[in-house]
């Protein structure tokens, strides 16, 4: 389906250990997390609150499972925050990601974000930019652009539950609005479908501007609890409205099918956060990559 050798399939450390609530998983170490992801079959991971940051110390632990950096998350405030603040935090982003390999920095704008805040719920209080939010936060992103093409990098904004940039209407806007130049796209399936969107059309819509994927699916039952009783997005996460692609109600053969003949060529990470008490980690990496190579073939 996929050319040889055009994607690389890995997972995020979210499901070992839950960065916004450190209590999911905190028995869970970095290298236990890391082993696992290499034993379960996965070629790379993004970086997690437990890996650590000194840059030879991540390599030869990695190195010795045969895995690599596909990209870390990186939270801009530009709508709420002087500019500066957020270029100087982005630069060592970059220079990190840069070292450690990486060609894509994952960016999501959190001014103004409630995916946070434990009682707050999710789709009552999603924050909507204003005009001037929507200049701050496009003006912004360009610079940070910028600031990667000059490592030979690109951003890849993730659209986000809880965020000012949820909804297709939203990721239609922020697109319109950047220059494909200097602002790409991660394409979330989950968070997609948990907003209540078509994946399909967003992802036909902005192929050739997704530069890094995240496979993630969705319990419909939990979505919809999380709609009628007033959740916040990280009491949905504990409810277990995110599971690994192939167990919840995500088909992903037709995302697979889109992604191949459009020759995508980069990431694809599996990430479900979810209580590892509840949902062992390694298994659900298993389930995942045995679906991945059934899918896809990769």
């Amino acid at each position: 389906m996929f050319a040889a050798g055009s994607v690389k399939i890995g997972i995020a450390p979210i499901g070992w250990t839950n960065d916004d609530m450190p209590e999911l998983g905190g028995e869970n170490t970095f290298e236990q997390c890391v082993s696992e992801m290499a034993l379960a079959g996965y070629a790379g991971t993004e970086v997690g609150n437990k890996y650590p940051r000194n840059i030879s110390v991540l390599q030869k632990a990695l190195r010795l499972r045969n895995l690599e950096v596909a990209s870390a998350w990186f939270s801009a405030f530009l709508t709420v925050k002087p500019l500066e603040e957020t270029t100087a935090a982005f630069i060592q982003h970059r220079d990190f990601l840069h070292a450690m390999g990486s060609k894509v920095i994952v960016v999501s704008e959190q001014g103004h974000s409630v995916q946070g805040q434990m009682n707050m719920p999710l789709f009552d209080s999603k924050p909507v930019f204003s005009d001037d939010d929507w200049k701050r936060l496009i003006d912004g992103l360009h610079v940070l652009g910028e600031l990667a093409r000059e490592k030979d990098m690109h951003i890849a904004y993730h659209h986000h539950m809880g965020t000012g940039v949820q909804t297709a209407e939203e990721i239609v806007r922020l697109m319109e609005g950047t220059n494909p130049e200097l602002v790409s796209l991660l394409y979330d399936t989950g968070h997609l479908v948990f907003s209540g969107e078509e994946p399909l059309s967003v992802l036909n819509r902005y192929m050739d501007r997704i530069k890094h994927v995240h496979l993630k699916d969705v319990r419909a039952d939990v979505a919809r609890r999380a709609r009628e009783d007033k959740l916040s997005f990280l009491q949905a996460v504990k409810e277990g409205v995110f599971t690994v692609p192939g167990d919840g109600c995500i088909d992903f053969a037709p995302v697979f099918k889109a992604l191949s003949a459009a020759k995508y060529s980069g990431w694809m990470l599996v990430e479900a956060e979810q209580d590892p008490a509840t949902a062992n980690p390694f298994e659900y990496a298993l389930k995942a990559r045995d679906y991945i190579l059934r899918q896809a073939g990769i």
